[in-house]
């Protein structure tokens, strides 16, 4: 007999399409007189519908992030009179997520000169993620503590707890599965 691995509203890694979905609906397969359901099926909204055994839950996944930093790299491909109207002409910032000065995040030529400006504000807000997300666990950590807060704070520590989930989560390599890796 067959019983559900996940549940309607679950977000579930699907193997054969390589994607994130959502469980729309779960399918109990019956026969007469059989108490429970021969075999589940899950239908995620991609066409077809899916066993357990293709559906992968989230897992936790606990990485440290280090300390993240913005550093110029200076533009081969243009000089700083054709790319004055930039924040910084003559440059372009670089996210290093490493101890050494390399490895992390960078922008190609072509977006930057799109919208400099934006790219900036990614870029801090990249080198900044760390010190939000250790935000993020004391804020998420303090409703589990202390039962009794004020709503607003309430709220805001349950928004705290699912953008965590969204972080410490990857695809699973079985099926209903939750198996936790520390890195």
């Amino acid at each position: 007999m067959a019983k559900a691995v996940f549940h309607k509203h679950q977000r579930v890694f699907v193997g054969p399409v390589g994607t994130w979905a959502l469980v729309e609906q779960v399918k109990p397969h019956w026969v007469k007189d059989v108490e429970e359901p021969i075999r589940v099926a899950y239908d995620c909204g991609l066409g077809r519908d899916f066993t357990a055994d293709e559906l992968a839950a989230e897992q936790a996944d606990n990485v440290e992030a280090g300390h993240w930093r913005v550093l110029r790299a200076k533009n081969k491909w243009q000089t700083i009179e054709e790319c004055a109207g930039h924040p910084f002409p003559g440059t372009f910032p670089v996210v290093v997520t490493e101890a050494m000065d390399w490895g992390g995040w960078r922008v190609p030529a072509a977006e930057y000169d799109r919208d400099p400006h934006r790219i900036e504000a990614q870029g801090r807000l990249l080198a900044n993620s760390p010190r939000l997300l250790e935000i993020a666990e004391q804020l998420a950590a303090m409703a589990g503590e202390d039962g009794d807060l004020p709503p607003a704070l309430a709220e805001l520590s349950r928004s705290a707890e699912r953008v965590l989930k969204d972080i410490n989560t990857k695809p699973g390599k079985t099926g209903g599965t939750l198996q936790s890796h520390a890195a």
